[in-house]
């Protein structure tokens, strides 16, 4: 398939025979599963699926692309949908379903946290990112690279960084190295009482990391809630679990907006 990368896709190709095996090794694929795959450009990790899969789906938003890959597969092995994957309904293609993608850079986490809000439908995702992103999103507390994106990722998913992908593996060649993970939807050790005051505790903590939460979550803890919930008000955020995380919503969800006298 002659196609020359486009910039304003992030549009970089996977060429490497060895790692396109090693990934679909690590996925597993088999005849019944129900398979999406995001941004399939020239079709190197969808050649491999669609041998496997009786029915895969791909979404593609480069038009040329998505008409080469129309001319290659029966509609009935593959359906292509030309589209943006951060406005495509995943819900819409079923229970137990399996999402593969090298994501654009660009865009990757909003497409991430639009995986979050279909998680429950989810058997697993194997997406390819900058490694750094992985980096981040398999980080452990009190780890350098553990942040928000780990946080609210691993609230709702096991996560594992399968296999490391270097430059050369792409055409054109991408100034970063990049890596594969695996997201296993999980039920919460705790669900959250209310996920939108959690998303807004996390954000807070993490927006100044060198500061203390006193400092950080200041609109939403006094310090007699420091007391009851057995915290330190002196940590920083990187030193609190997800879990902790859920327990400092929980009781803000519970207790309701502070005073201003109570600050």
């Amino acid at each position: 398939m002659s196609h020359t990368p486009r910039k304003r896709f992030s549009q970089n190709f996977l060429v490497d025979d060895t790692i396109v095996a090693a990934i679909v090794d690590a996925i597993a694929p088999r005849e019944t599963d129900n398979m999406v795959e995001i941004g399939p450009g020239q079709g190197a990790l969808t050649q491999p699926l669609a041998a496997r899969v009786a029915h895969l789906h791909v979404i593609e938003i480069d038009r040329d692309l998505a008409a080469a890959l129309r001319k290659r597969y029966a509609p009935e092995r593959v359906t292509i949908h030309q589209g943006d994957a951060l406005e495509f309904d995943f819900a819409a293609l079923g229970p137990e379903l399996r999402v593969i993608g090298n994501l654009p850079y660009h865009i990757s986490t909003p497409i991430l946290f639009r995986l979050v809000d279909c998680a429950r439908q989810l058997r697993d995702v194997h997406v390819m990112l900058q490694k750094e992103v992985v980096d981040r999103m398999v980080a452990p507390a009190s780890g350098a690279d553990y942040g928000r994106l780990s946080v609210m990722l691993q609230y709702h998913f096991d996560m594992e960084n399968v296999l490391d992908v270097p430059p050369e593996s792409f055409y054109p060649q991408p100034r970063v190295e990049s890596a594969v993970v695996r997201m296993t939807p999980r039920a919460p050790q705790r669900p959250a009482r209310d996920m939108g005051v959690l998303q807004k505790i996390v954000t807070a903590a993490f927006a100044q990391r060198r500061k203390t939460l006193r400092n950080t979550l200041g609109a939403y803890l006094a310090a007699e809630d420091y007391e009851a919930l057995g915290l330190d008000s002196r940590a920083r955020a990187q030193e609190l679990s997800v879990e902790t995380f859920v327990r400092i919503a929980d009781h803000v969800a519970q207790r309701g907006p502070l005073t201003t006298s109570a600050r």
